[in-house]
């Protein structure tokens, strides 16, 4: 007879099965719920990339040309359309960038702007409570202007810096080069508010755009 010994392997009792197969209830349902979460999460990220690029993109603010209503930082949200009214705020691609401005007039109006800054849109002079001081600016067209068929024409609300349709090296704007409405501010938190037409931001809570 051989001198070896058998050996018994100890079964596991009832109580740590239970346990064992309590934990593996839940990996399961942490691994499903992992999954639900990142479907999620995914979901939500690609909805709002798509949202953002076909209907309100997002686009922050570089630079002072439209202070007081917007400043350098400011992060705002545009509404695409395809209609625009005197006192918009609108964000419009040149040269590689968006710019954002404030249209004045429109498809074949006269505008003429004085020495002093004061703007004149079918001779008559037009109030502008949004600006902090008329000025006549980088100013190089030739006086009175009328705008060109679907095309714009816009400032930006600090006309001592602003670059815009008072000079040729940007002109009028097309339909076609228009990003959307600027409608509201979402950051910093405290100034979070709708920016309205031909007027300052309204406070609810109290992309890389340029405005030179």
């Amino acid at each position: 007879m051989s001198g070896k010994k058998r050996r018994w392997t100890e079964l596991p009792s009832v109580e740590e099965l239970m346990r064992e197969r309590t934990h593996e209830r839940y990996r399961i349902r942490y691994r499903r719920a992992l999954r639900s979460t990142l479907t999620t999460i995914i979901t939500v990220a690609a909805a709002a990339i798509l949202i953002s690029y076909l209907l309100v993109p997002v686009l922050r603010i570089y630079g002072h040309s439209m202070t007081p209503t917007m400043h350098d930082g400011n992060i705002v949200l545009a509404l695409r359309s395809s209609t625009f009214t005197k006192g918009d705020v609108v964000a419009f691609y040149y040269n590689n960038k968006i710019l954002v401005k404030r249209v004045i007039a429109g498809p074949g109006e006269w505008v003429d702007i004085d020495k002093d800054g004061q703007v004149y849109v079918n001779e008559e002079p037009i109030d502008e409570p949004y600006i902090d001081a008329p000025a006549y600016g980088e100013c190089n067209i030739e006086l009175p202007y009328q705008v060109p068929e679907n095309r714009w024409f816009v400032m930006g609300d600090k006309r001592s810096v602003s670059i815009d349709s008072r000079n040729t090296s940007v002109g009028c704007v097309s339909d076609e080069q228009i990003v959307g409405r600027i409608f509201a501010r979402i950051w910093p938190l405290n100034e979070f508010g709708i920016i309205h037409r031909g007027g300052t931001p309204s406070p609810i809570a109290s992309l890389m755009t340029e405005t030179e």
